[in-house]
């Protein structure tokens, strides 16, 4: 069975957010629903994947990462980005999937890890 993971890197920064509020969702039809909320532990990861074993299944998912309130406690301004949602499909439940979020005040960058 295979897994679902991410971690951030604040690239403005050089090093991982810590303590970004992150919330997994699951889409399916129309409708969207909340599955789990976690934050980022000092290395800027999660402490248990998202989803692991029977809960992943094959589908449409989103991550949201609010990072307004980890950029207001490091004291930076951001007024663009205030959080960040990306939206991935699984589609083979025995494989891993990482998502991984590059993120700076004005951009960020995402990809399918290992």
């Amino acid at each position: 069975m295979g897994k679902l993971t991410t971690h951030i890197l604040d690239t403005s920064l050089g090093a991982p957010a810590q303590n970004v509020e992150i919330k997994l969702y699951q889409k399916q039809n129309q409708s969207i629903s909340l599955m789990k909320s976690t934050q980022t532990n000092e290395d800027g990861r999660c402490n248990e994947p998202l989803l692991s074993e029977d809960a992943l299944d094959e589908g449409c998912y989103e991550i949201e990462f609010l990072i307004d309130k980890y950029y207001l406690e490091k004291g930076i301004e951001c007024p663009f980005l205030k959080d960040v949602v990306i939206r991935f499909y699984i589609s083979n439940r025995d494989e891993n999937y990482h998502v991984p979020l590059l993120i700076s005040p004005y951009g960020y960058s995402t990809y399918r890890g290992s």
